[in-house]
């Protein structure tokens, strides 16, 4: 039976990413530094659904706390459980309920914008916002560019604020978490040459789909990524090269997209 919540799955793309770092004026290596902390880089699971957080307390602020069970509803932030299937699970759950409410609670993709800031991530409502987030990772950056535009953090991201740029787009909380540091990191990792290579990173996606183990999703030709790759050839009766390209991602696409 189909996932809820699937749709094209594609891979982040050379213009998707260029389109998203030009729409706020910052070069790839910024738009890369917020997505290494945000999801580790990807925007997707590997069931093809958005990567997602259900956030309790945003589900009990939208309802009134009427449904409140210290689970899926709560005044405290927290009680998030295991990620991955486990927080559709909670999703579920407040659909149920109420859709709308529980779609805005959820925070989606690459970037983890909240559904109740559809309407600064570019959307008329939130069911839009969650079509184009299960669409594609291009879609996904779009939404995270203009969150950013809307509530003025590209400056912060342009000058490398990382403490403004944390305080604004993680909240309050984000000196506890070291949300700044994290991002001084990233930026210091992809500044100096590391930034992901986009073939090599739709080819860890969709070999993720299709049920191989590529390790991470990180652009980087490590051995892990090889096996997996001349596993799926030698499942497809193809050349067992171990190398990606264009063909490589070809076949893939219409066996892990299908």
């Amino acid at each position: 039976m189909a996932l809820d919540f699937v749709g094209r799955s594609l891979a982040l793309s050379a213009d998707g990413l260029a389109a998203g770092a030009a729409s706020i004026a910052v070069q790839p290596v910024e738009m890369w530094t917020v997505l290494g902390v945000e999801t580790s880089g990807w925007g997707f699971q590997a069931d093809r659904r958005p990567k997602i957080l259900f956030e309790r307390h945003i589900f009990h602020r939208l309802t009134g706390g009427k449904f409140d069970d210290g689970d899926i509803s709560a005044k405290q932030a927290g009680g998030y459980g295991a990620g991955g299937a486990h927080q559709y699970d909670r999703l579920a759950r407040a659909i149920a309920l109420d859709r709308g409410a529980a779609l805005r609670s959820a925070s989606w993709g690459v970037g983890q914008i909240m559904g109740e800031n559809f309407e600064a991530a570019g959307f008329g409502d939130v069911e839009g916002m969650v079509a184009a987030m299960s669409d594609s990772e291009d879609a996904q950056l779009a939404a995270v560019a203009a969150f950013l535009k809307s509530n003025q953090l590209d400056g912060h991201l342009r000058e490398h604020d990382w403490a403004a740029f944390a305080l604004g787009y993680n909240g309050p909380a984000y000196k506890k978490n070291h949300y700044d540091e994290n991002l001084q990191q990233q930026f210091d990792k992809y500044s100096a040459g590391s930034t992901p290579d986009l073939t090599v990173r739709a080819t860890q996606l969709y070999l993720t789909f299709a049920g191989f183990d590529p390790g991470k999703v990180d652009g980087v030709m490590g051995s892990k990524t090889r096996a997996a790759i001349t596993s799926f050839q030698t499942q497809q009766g193809l050349p067992a090269t171990g190398e990606t390209g264009d063909a490589l991602l070809e076949a893939l696409t219409q066996v892990a997209l299908a």
